[in-house]
Protein backbone atom coordinates (compact mmCIF):
# COMPACT_ATOMS: atom_id res chain seq x y z
CA UNK A 1 0.00 0.00 0.00
CA UNK A 2 2.70 2.15 0.64
CA UNK A 3 4.26 1.96 -2.59
CA UNK A 4 1.29 2.50 -4.35
CA UNK A 5 0.68 5.90 -2.41
CA UNK A 6 3.94 6.87 -3.35
CA UNK A 7 4.08 6.01 -6.90
CA UNK A 8 0.56 8.42 -7.17
CA UNK A 9 1.43 10.83 -5.40
CA UNK A 10 5.42 10.48 -7.73
CA UNK A 11 2.81 10.53 -10.43
CA UNK A 12 0.82 13.77 -9.49
CA UNK A 13 4.27 15.66 -9.07
CA UNK A 14 5.71 14.51 -11.54
CA UNK A 15 3.19 15.79 -14.34
CA UNK A 16 2.12 19.06 -12.50
CA UNK A 17 5.46 19.84 -12.49
CA UNK A 18 6.62 18.68 -15.90
CA UNK A 19 3.61 18.93 -18.11
CA UNK A 20 1.07 21.44 -16.99
CA UNK A 21 2.75 23.72 -14.68
CA UNK A 22 0.92 26.79 -13.03
CA UNK A 23 -2.10 24.92 -13.94
CA UNK A 24 -4.66 22.70 -11.57
CA UNK A 25 -5.01 19.06 -12.80
CA UNK A 26 -8.18 17.55 -13.38
CA UNK A 27 -8.59 13.54 -12.12
CA UNK A 28 -6.87 12.24 -15.62
CA UNK A 29 -3.60 12.44 -15.09
CA UNK A 30 -2.60 11.77 -18.28
CA UNK A 31 -3.90 14.60 -20.12
CA UNK A 32 -3.11 18.67 -19.80
CA UNK A 33 -6.15 20.25 -18.76
CA UNK A 34 -5.63 23.04 -21.65
CA UNK A 35 -6.06 20.90 -25.04
CA UNK A 36 -6.38 16.94 -23.69
CA UNK A 37 -3.44 15.71 -24.78
CA UNK A 38 -1.31 13.28 -23.98
CA UNK A 39 2.04 14.52 -22.10
CA UNK A 40 4.16 12.63 -24.42
CA UNK A 41 3.19 14.89 -27.03
CA UNK A 42 3.80 18.16 -25.29
CA UNK A 43 7.97 16.86 -24.44
CA UNK A 44 10.58 16.51 -26.31
CA UNK A 45 12.67 13.50 -26.41
CA UNK A 46 15.32 14.52 -24.36
CA UNK A 47 13.61 16.12 -21.60
CA UNK A 48 11.50 12.89 -21.69
CA UNK A 49 14.83 10.96 -21.04
CA UNK A 50 15.78 13.15 -18.01
CA UNK A 51 12.78 13.01 -16.49
CA UNK A 52 12.73 9.20 -16.95
CA UNK A 53 16.09 8.91 -15.45
CA UNK A 54 14.92 11.03 -12.50
CA UNK A 55 11.96 8.62 -11.56
CA UNK A 56 14.56 5.58 -11.71
CA UNK A 57 16.80 7.48 -9.89
CA UNK A 58 14.49 7.83 -7.68
CA UNK A 59 13.16 4.02 -7.38
CA UNK A 60 17.04 2.87 -7.77
CA UNK A 61 19.23 4.78 -5.92
CA UNK A 62 21.41 2.15 -5.45
CA UNK A 63 21.10 -0.42 -7.97
CA UNK A 64 23.09 -4.21 -7.06
CA UNK A 65 25.04 -6.20 -10.21
CA UNK A 66 22.39 -9.33 -10.63
CA UNK A 67 24.98 -11.93 -11.85
CA UNK A 68 27.22 -13.44 -8.57
CA UNK A 69 30.86 -13.29 -9.64
CA UNK A 70 34.43 -13.48 -7.91
CA UNK A 71 36.51 -12.28 -10.35
CA UNK A 72 36.63 -10.92 -14.12
CA UNK A 73 36.98 -14.44 -15.73
CA UNK A 74 33.99 -15.57 -13.51
CA UNK A 75 31.79 -12.74 -14.39
CA UNK A 76 32.56 -13.31 -18.06
CA UNK A 77 31.09 -16.93 -17.81
CA UNK A 78 28.40 -15.82 -15.65
CA UNK A 79 27.26 -13.69 -18.75
CA UNK A 80 28.50 -15.94 -21.70
CA UNK A 81 25.69 -17.85 -19.65
CA UNK A 82 22.88 -16.00 -18.77
CA UNK A 83 22.02 -15.13 -22.59
CA UNK A 84 18.49 -16.49 -22.86
CA UNK A 85 18.58 -17.44 -19.44
CA UNK A 86 17.39 -15.92 -16.04
CA UNK A 87 20.25 -14.38 -13.67
CA UNK A 88 18.60 -16.30 -11.00
CA UNK A 89 19.34 -19.80 -12.76
CA UNK A 90 22.89 -18.81 -13.42
CA UNK A 91 23.45 -18.06 -9.74
CA UNK A 92 22.35 -21.43 -8.64
CA UNK A 93 24.58 -22.67 -11.24
CA UNK A 94 27.52 -21.05 -11.09
CA UNK A 95 28.87 -22.12 -7.46
CA UNK A 96 28.95 -25.55 -8.86
CA UNK A 97 30.85 -24.60 -11.92
CA UNK A 98 33.45 -22.53 -9.71
CA UNK A 99 33.86 -25.11 -7.72
CA UNK A 100 36.16 -26.76 -10.11
CA UNK A 101 36.85 -24.03 -12.11
CA UNK A 102 37.19 -19.85 -11.47
CA UNK A 103 40.39 -19.37 -13.32
CA UNK A 104 40.71 -20.52 -17.41
CA UNK A 105 44.05 -22.37 -16.24
CA UNK A 106 41.32 -24.38 -13.94
CA UNK A 107 38.86 -24.61 -16.87
CA UNK A 108 40.54 -26.08 -19.82
CA UNK A 109 41.53 -29.40 -16.97
CA UNK A 110 37.91 -30.05 -17.67
CA UNK A 111 36.25 -32.10 -20.81
CA UNK A 112 33.43 -30.10 -22.15
CA UNK A 113 30.77 -32.81 -21.77
CA UNK A 114 31.62 -31.97 -17.65
CA UNK A 115 31.27 -28.73 -18.28
CA UNK A 116 27.78 -29.24 -20.46
CA UNK A 117 26.65 -31.12 -17.74
CA UNK A 118 26.95 -28.66 -15.01
CA UNK A 119 25.21 -26.04 -16.83
CA UNK A 120 22.65 -27.94 -18.39
CA UNK A 121 20.30 -25.45 -16.61
CA UNK A 122 21.04 -22.87 -18.14
CA UNK A 123 20.31 -23.90 -21.17
CA UNK A 124 22.10 -23.89 -24.99
CA UNK A 125 24.60 -26.17 -22.61
CA UNK A 126 26.47 -27.87 -25.60
CA UNK A 127 27.23 -24.49 -27.57
CA UNK A 128 27.79 -22.64 -24.02
CA UNK A 129 30.21 -25.88 -22.81
CA UNK A 130 32.13 -25.39 -25.99
CA UNK A 131 32.41 -21.32 -25.99
CA UNK A 132 33.61 -22.10 -22.12
CA UNK A 133 36.30 -24.17 -22.82
CA UNK A 134 37.62 -22.38 -26.44
CA UNK A 135 37.40 -18.77 -24.58
CA UNK A 136 39.51 -20.04 -21.54
CA UNK A 137 42.26 -21.90 -24.12
CA UNK A 138 42.83 -18.20 -26.09
CA UNK A 139 42.92 -16.47 -22.76
CA UNK A 140 45.38 -18.63 -22.09
CA UNK A 141 47.19 -18.23 -25.27
CA UNK A 142 46.75 -14.84 -26.30
CA UNK A 143 46.13 -12.80 -22.83
CA UNK A 144 48.49 -14.31 -20.17
CA UNK A 145 45.23 -15.45 -18.65
CA UNK A 146 43.38 -12.48 -17.62
CA UNK A 147 40.28 -11.40 -19.38
CA UNK A 148 41.29 -8.72 -21.80
CA UNK A 149 40.16 -4.92 -21.52
CA UNK A 150 38.93 -3.93 -24.77
CA UNK A 151 35.76 -4.14 -27.01
CA UNK A 152 37.61 -5.93 -29.72
CA UNK A 153 39.49 -8.40 -28.09
CA UNK A 154 36.46 -9.66 -25.96
CA UNK A 155 33.78 -10.04 -28.89
CA UNK A 156 37.16 -11.93 -30.79
CA UNK A 157 36.06 -14.85 -28.27
CA UNK A 158 34.02 -17.42 -28.52
CA UNK A 159 30.67 -17.07 -27.37
CA UNK A 160 30.76 -13.77 -26.41
CA UNK A 161 28.95 -10.74 -28.49
CA UNK A 162 28.59 -7.18 -27.99
CA UNK A 163 26.34 -7.06 -25.28
CA UNK A 164 28.39 -10.01 -22.98
CA UNK A 165 31.28 -7.66 -23.42
CA UNK A 166 29.77 -4.76 -22.66
CA UNK A 167 28.89 -6.13 -19.03
CA UNK A 168 32.39 -7.17 -18.34
CA UNK A 169 33.41 -3.49 -19.69
CA UNK A 170 30.75 -2.41 -17.59
CA UNK A 171 30.73 -3.94 -14.73
CA UNK A 172 34.24 -5.58 -14.70
CA UNK A 173 36.50 -2.82 -15.84
CA UNK A 174 34.20 0.04 -14.96
CA UNK A 175 34.25 1.23 -18.33
CA UNK A 176 30.93 3.72 -19.66
CA UNK A 177 28.97 1.11 -21.44
CA UNK A 178 25.09 0.37 -21.70
CA UNK A 179 24.04 -3.55 -22.65
CA UNK A 180 21.18 -3.65 -23.98
CA UNK A 181 19.27 -6.88 -22.80
CA UNK A 182 15.62 -7.60 -23.81
CA UNK A 183 14.25 -5.94 -20.33
CA UNK A 184 15.90 -2.71 -21.75
CA UNK A 185 15.18 -2.67 -25.44
CA UNK A 186 11.39 -3.71 -24.76
CA UNK A 187 11.43 -0.60 -22.34
CA UNK A 188 12.97 1.65 -24.94
CA UNK A 189 10.68 1.08 -27.37
CA UNK A 190 7.74 1.07 -24.60
CA UNK A 191 8.83 4.97 -23.56
CA UNK A 192 9.21 6.04 -27.35
CA UNK A 193 12.94 6.72 -26.68
CA UNK A 194 13.59 4.17 -29.47
CA UNK A 195 12.62 2.97 -32.45
CA UNK A 196 12.74 -0.96 -31.55
CA UNK A 197 14.03 -2.05 -35.12
CA UNK A 198 16.89 -3.71 -33.14
CA UNK A 199 19.58 -3.95 -30.00
CA UNK A 200 22.09 -2.09 -32.15
CA UNK A 201 19.76 0.95 -33.08
CA UNK A 202 18.64 1.37 -29.22
CA UNK A 203 21.73 1.32 -27.74
CA UNK A 204 23.22 4.18 -30.19
CA UNK A 205 19.61 5.40 -29.19
CA UNK A 206 20.24 5.57 -25.78
CA UNK A 207 23.45 6.63 -25.74
CA UNK A 208 22.71 9.65 -27.38
CA UNK A 209 19.84 10.45 -24.86
CA UNK A 210 22.13 10.01 -21.77
CA UNK A 211 25.12 11.18 -20.21
CA UNK A 212 27.85 8.84 -20.26
CA UNK A 213 28.68 8.89 -16.80
CA UNK A 214 25.11 7.35 -16.23
CA UNK A 215 24.89 4.28 -18.72
CA UNK A 216 26.81 1.80 -16.12
CA UNK A 217 24.37 2.55 -13.25
CA UNK A 218 21.21 3.42 -15.75
CA UNK A 219 21.39 0.41 -17.41
CA UNK A 220 20.63 -1.41 -14.66
CA UNK A 221 18.10 0.92 -13.17
CA UNK A 222 16.19 -0.33 -16.78
CA UNK A 223 16.63 -3.76 -15.90
CA UNK A 224 15.64 -3.68 -12.39
CA UNK A 225 12.45 -1.81 -13.41
CA UNK A 226 11.33 -3.75 -16.20
CA UNK A 227 11.81 -6.87 -13.98
CA UNK A 228 9.49 -5.04 -11.18
CA UNK A 229 6.74 -2.70 -13.03
CA UNK A 230 7.61 -3.50 -16.71
CA UNK A 231 7.43 -6.54 -17.65
CA UNK A 232 6.85 -8.65 -21.30
CA UNK A 233 3.41 -9.84 -20.36
CA UNK A 234 0.88 -8.98 -18.01
CA UNK A 235 1.79 -5.46 -18.28
CA UNK A 236 -1.00 -2.71 -17.27
CA UNK A 237 0.61 0.78 -18.55
CA UNK A 238 -2.49 2.36 -16.50
CA UNK A 239 -0.47 1.54 -13.01
CA UNK A 240 3.57 1.76 -14.28
CA UNK A 241 5.23 4.69 -13.04
CA UNK A 242 6.73 5.61 -16.34
CA UNK A 243 4.44 3.64 -18.94
CA UNK A 244 1.22 5.57 -17.53
CA UNK A 245 3.09 8.97 -18.33
CA UNK A 246 5.01 7.92 -21.18
CA UNK A 247 4.04 4.99 -22.88
CA UNK A 248 3.50 4.23 -26.39
CA UNK A 249 -0.81 3.78 -27.06
CA UNK A 250 0.32 0.73 -28.65
CA UNK A 251 2.70 -1.72 -26.64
Amino acid sequence: MGQVIYFLSLKVELVYSYICPQRRLQPSLRFCEAKNQSPVTKMKKQEKANHIAEILEKLYPEVPIPLDYQNNYTLLIAVLLSAQCTDKRVNQVTPHLFAKAATPQAMIQLEVDEIRQIIRPCGLSPRKSKAIHGLSHILLDKHNGEVPESFEDLEELPGVGHKTASVVMSQGFGHPAFPVDTHIHRLAYRWALSTGKNVVQTEKDLKRLFPKQTWNKLHLQIIFFGREYCPARGHDPQICPICSLYGRKTM
